[in-house]
């Protein structure tokens, strides 16, 4: 079904006030064209049959008869479509008249909801014409065309083949109340939940729908489809734009232009996804028992999808909230490194600095600290430890960017003490193994906590999210501290920090902040080549970042299935790599994720940024000997 994604629209179409012959054949017509996108479900304006404008003409039992048939002659010439449809009209019931949403899929009526609450202000007098159901007359049925009908608010129409997909309906008014129905919809198992609207159009309007739109798909955690009347309504009083809108869990993911004539606002909801999040929800309520259940079917969409996915989930695609995202996590992290320098009681602060982005981060946010506690940031005892790999350049930019933060710079060459390491350990020296590479990391950890002691102060942990996931950090060594600021932070995001800071404070800093985010990521354990210049790249070892980060945030913030994140990189990264390279890359993130569990396990403590975290403490808790083979296998499928 599609890796979960069903396919939605939003439809304005044509239409013309109290025309209902005309209206009808417009709607017909759009639920052809919504058939051929491979649209699974459509919604229609709010009494889209009728015009939502016809004032006192609802009063004639004339144009009421006229719509009903219209919604049988619909529902008949669309009979051999796959495609369950929302449609609003006037319905006379028990004596009332209704302002209802009729469901249908391939002529059958499933469902008829009528509104449940009523506007009665300015240029909107509904309760002139239209009747609330009362609690005593909920959930009958009303008869059309010879069939029985549920008609009432407490139904979900399930889709019966996926589980996951399942609809409910409010009309317009009902989203904008203080206790909507879509709370009750969501509760009982609606991960879609569709809006049939007729909202005109004012100043500031528009963004007042978006916000309530995105805000209720948020709060119930469902896929939001809400679709508006359009200009052909009248404009005696008020304008009506057709302003549609497709939002998952507080994202809009499609959104229409004002003012068209007619427009089908399409994209797809992962059902899958949102049913996963709610059972990670404790707080989510359970089904109250009240609802009645409406099995339809549908059949899954042809092709590729419609909807775009970053490339970079951890990195805001609009340069003004990335800048802002990055100012709220640097302050994030200084403040939360302030409270521990400050509970500890600690006099100083030890960082070891490489010239590479993570020590660059660590050392900006633990400045920032310093000045939040109002301490000499030459209490920062920043410092150097080149070794057999530290290249030129890195050393370079490690001692220009201390000097630009006014840290005290130590630096302390481990060459001499790693060789009598390797002498103590009986290790050849010429075997550049992990014997070789870990060593280092090791006796610079041993340094940092020992001059930490000697200064009484607190070593500041430079790792990333990204390396704690793939487990890229030497047990005991770089992957020890005593508060590790960045443990949350993806390796993609890093980079627009660093630019951030560089770009606010200008200068000699904004310098050596460019130079180091646009230097090579490597641990520099491995000799330089013959010309001083980075052998070892992070890169083309573990594989590239910005493949692992997409991973992690769709295998461990949603839980997506190896094949379904598979589906997804291949729709974002076509162009940059094949499928096998990305199916090779997405095997090595799974069995190191696994395999290295257990240096995540005994992890420093660190603040939490962001919706991704590995913390064994709070957000992942997982055994240190689980086998990825499960996953990989699925792969190799």
């Amino acid at each position: 079904m599609n890796y979960g994604f069903v396919r939605v629209a939003a439809v304005t179409p044509k239409m013309r006030v109290a025309d209902v012959e005309y209206n009808a054949e417009q709607i017909i017509e759009n639920i052809e064209k919504c058939t051929l996108k491979g649209v699974q479900v459509a919604v229609f304006p709010e009494l889209c049959i009728s015009g939502y404008t016809c004032g006192d003409l609802f009063l004639q039992p004339l144009l009421i008869d006229s719509c009903l048939n219209a919604l049988k002659k619909i529902v008949k010439e669309t009979k051999n479509l796959p495609t369950l449809c929302f449609v609003g009209l006037p319905l006379a019931v028990q004596g009332k008249l209704y302002n209802a949403a009729a469901a249908f899929c391939q002529g059958k009526i499933l469902a008829v909801i009528p509104k449940k609450n009523l506007p009665n202000y300015g240029e909107f007098s509904e309760e002139r014409y239209f009747s609330v159901l009362s609690s005593e007359g909920a959930d009958g049925t009303v008869l059309i065309d010879g069939q029985e009908v549920y008609f009432g608010n407490n139904a979900v129409l399930q889709a019966e083949n996926f589980s996951d997909f399942a609809v409910g309906c409010e009309i317009c008014e009902d989203m904008w109340g203080a206790c909507p129905p879509s709370g009750a919809l969501a509760q009982n198992g609606a991960t879609v939940i569709v809006n049939l609207s007729a909202s005109n159009e004012v100043v500031g309007k528009k963004k007042n729908r978006r916000l309530l739109v995105n805000a209720t798909s948020n709060r119930c955690v469902c896929g939001y489809v809400y679709a508006s009347c359009g200009i052909g309504e009248s404009t005696t009083d008020a304008v009506f734009s057709g302003h549609n809108l497709i939002s998952e869990r507080g994202v809009l993911l499609a959104e229409s232009n004002l003012f068209e004539e007619e427009n089908i606002t399409v994209s797809e909801i992962d059902v899958e996804k949102l049913a996963q999040e709610r059972r990670k929800i404790t707080t989510f309520p359970a089904a109250d028992g009240q609802f009645y259940t409406i099995p339809f079917r549908t059949q899954a969409f042809e092709g590729g999808l419609l909807r775009r996915f970053s490339r970079t989930p951890f990195v805001p695609s609009c340069p003004t909230e990335l800048k802002e995202r990055a100012e709220l996590i640097l302050s994030i992290q200084a403040n939360a490194l302030a409270r521990r320098l400050s509970h500890t009681g600690a006099k100083s602060a030890v960082v070891g600095i490489s010239g590479g982005l993570d020590s660059t981060l660590a050392l900006l946010v633990t400045a920032k600290a310093f000045d939040i506690l109002k301490k000499d940031r030459k209490n920062i005892i920043a410092i150097t430890m080149p070794g057999f790999g530290t290249t030129g350049k890195t050393r370079g930019n490690a001692l220009k960017l201390i000097e630009c933060i006014g840290a005290t710079e130590r630096e302390t060459d481990i060459t001499a003490s790693v060789l009598q390491h390797f002498k103590d350990i009986g290790h050849d020296k010429e075997v550049l193994d992990v014997t070789y590479e870990n060593a280092q990391a090791r006796m610079r950890t041993l340094i940092l906590m020992d001059i930490a002691n000697k200064e009484g102060g607190l070593v500041i942990g430079t790792g990333d999210l990204s390396e704690l996931a793939l487990g890229w950090c030497t047990y005991n060594g770089d992957h020890m501290s005593m508060y590790a600021v960045n443990a949350s932070v993806p390796k993609t995001l890093i980079r627009h920090i660093v630019t951030a800071v560089g770009e606010k404070e200008g200068g000699e800093i904004e310098k050596v902040l460019h130079s180091i985010v646009n230097t090579e990521i490597s641990p520099e354990l491995l000799p330089p080549d013959k010309d001083g210049k980075i052998t070892q790249k992070t890169e083309d070892l573990v594989g590239p970042y910005e493949l692992h980060d997409f991973y992690l945030y769709y295998a461990i913030r949603w839980g997506f299935a190896p094949k379904k994140v598979l589906y997804l990189a291949k729709s974002c990264f076509a162009e940059s790599y094949d499928e096998a390279t990305l199916t090779k890359w997405l095997k090595n993130f799974y069995r190191r994720f696994f395999a290295q569990q257990f240096k995540r396990s005994c992890s420093p403590d660190g603040v939490k940024i962001g919706s991704v975290t590995l913390s064994p403490r709070a957000d992942w808790r997982m055994p240190s000997d689980a086998q990825a083979a499960l996953w990989l296998k699925e792969l190799d499928n």
